[in-house]
């Protein structure tokens, strides 16, 4: 099987197979734009904004993607707001914008 990517203004960027970014540090905001359109997302707006800015912070600081209750806790979205927001939900929707690996376990 070929190794999956996704190329952004150019740069090619290693996807694993279900399409998460595999080199988190090459993620900017054309990147979650890009992934944005393949989630059925048309736009990224603040709200979108906040939570993946949350996420990627989130992420530098401990090196995994926090769960679903502290997501919610911090952004002060509920979880059916994170669904509306990204369809395909926090871990796959939410994470793959933000540039995080796939998370594991409950996200």
């Amino acid at each position: 099987m070929s190794e999956m990517v996704k190329v952004v203004n150019g740069v090619t960027l290693p996807l694993d197979e279900d399409g998460f970014l595999q080199e988190p540090d090459k993620w900017n905001e054309q990147v979650a734009e890009a992934f944005a359109s393949d989630e059925g997302i048309t736009a990224l707006t603040p709200d979108h904004w906040k939570v993946v800015n949350y996420l990627r912070d989130y992420y530098l600081k401990n090196k995994i993607a926090p769960m679903v209750r502290r997501l919610c806790k911090e952004t002060g979205f509920t979880v059916k707001q994170i669904y509306e927001l990204f369809p395909s939900g926090p871990a796959k929707g939410a994470c793959k914008l933000a540039g995080l690996p796939k998370p594991t376990g409950c996200v």
